[in-house]
């Protein structure tokens, strides 16, 4: 089993920035893929950024050139940079980490971005 546990989400004005981690615990394997979703009200959950254990990231377009995701595989933990926030940002924001066949899933952490 794998737990993951979020911080670092909160209210920030529009333009300004936030980091996000993400950290895993449990049964965690030395190949994995760690990446944050995000989930904005009345809209379907979608994948903002992931990476590998060897450190490949994609990004999807809205967020390109803002945010940028890490990840220090010796503490499992995988971090989220988010600058010049813009208000469209805000959504909950989940952590999840593939390994093998299974997935797993952070409880989610609020971020608002006030305009």
């Amino acid at each position: 089993q794998v737990q993951l546990v979020e911080s670092g989400g909160g209210l920030v004005q529009a333009g300004g920035s936030l980091r996000l981690s993400c950290a895993a615990s449990g049964n965690i394997f030395s190949i994995t893929v760690m990446g944050w979703y995000r989930q904005a009200p009345g809209k379907q959950r979608e994948l903002v950024a992931r990476i590998t254990s060897s450190g490949s990231t994609n990004y999807v377009d809205s967020v390109k050139g803002r945010f940028t995701i890490s990840r220090d595989n010796a503490k499992n933990t995988v971090y989220l940079q988010m600058n010049s926030l813009k208000p469209e940002d805000t959504a909950v924001y989940y952590c999840k980490l593939w390994q093998r066949l299974d997935d797993y899933w952070g409880q989610g952490t609020q971020v608002t971005v006030s305009s």
